[in-house]
């Protein structure tokens, strides 16, 4: 598929956005030249948190909530 132009894009943004969801690379530019890429959207997944994962590593003093 070629560049669309950015004009074209803002008009048939709906269907560039199905296009991209279906997989499908869309490319949009400007005066010919690439500007943007439109590709479908992979959620990441994150790694679940491990409690206590910084013991050790920070030190609260005693004096930290003591008025100056």
């Amino acid at each position: 598929m070629g560049t669309i132009d950015l004009y074209d894009a803002k008009t048939h943004l709906a269907q560039l956005v199905e296009r991209a969801a279906r997989g499908e690379e869309v490319i949009i530019g400007k005066a010919g030249k690439p500007m943007v890429r439109l590709v479908p959207y992979t959620p990441t997944v994150a790694a679940p948190r491990e409690p206590g994962s910084w013991r050790g590593r920070v030190v609260i003093q005693e004096d930290f909530d003591e008025l100056p």
